[in-house]
């Protein structure tokens, strides 16, 4: 399918229905005096975020994740005082 060609003008004037057009699938063509400058695609990987922090819902911490005993070894791990 050719890309749907729009002048510079219209492009300005139209912006919104090129997006609209984009998110259905569509390729639009944007010329400037007659020669094409840019291509508008639709993006093929988008991701969905589920709300703040992306890996929500999927890290499992051990019941034990803040005790003295971890936080004593992460300490020790990186030279830190106990």
């Amino acid at each position: 399918m050719a890309p749907t060609p729009y002048t510079m003008h219209d492009a300005k004037t139209q912006l919104s229905r090129i997006v609209e057009r984009v998110e259905h699938g569509e390729t639009v063509l944007i010329s400037r005096a007659g020669k094409p400058v840019a291509k508008v695609v639709p993006l093929t990987d988008v991701r969905r975020r589920t709300g703040r922090g992306s890996p929500a819902g999927r890290i499992r911490l051990s019941p034990d994740w803040d005790s003295a005993e971890v936080n004593e070894q992460i300490a020790d791990d990186f030279g830190l005082p106990s």
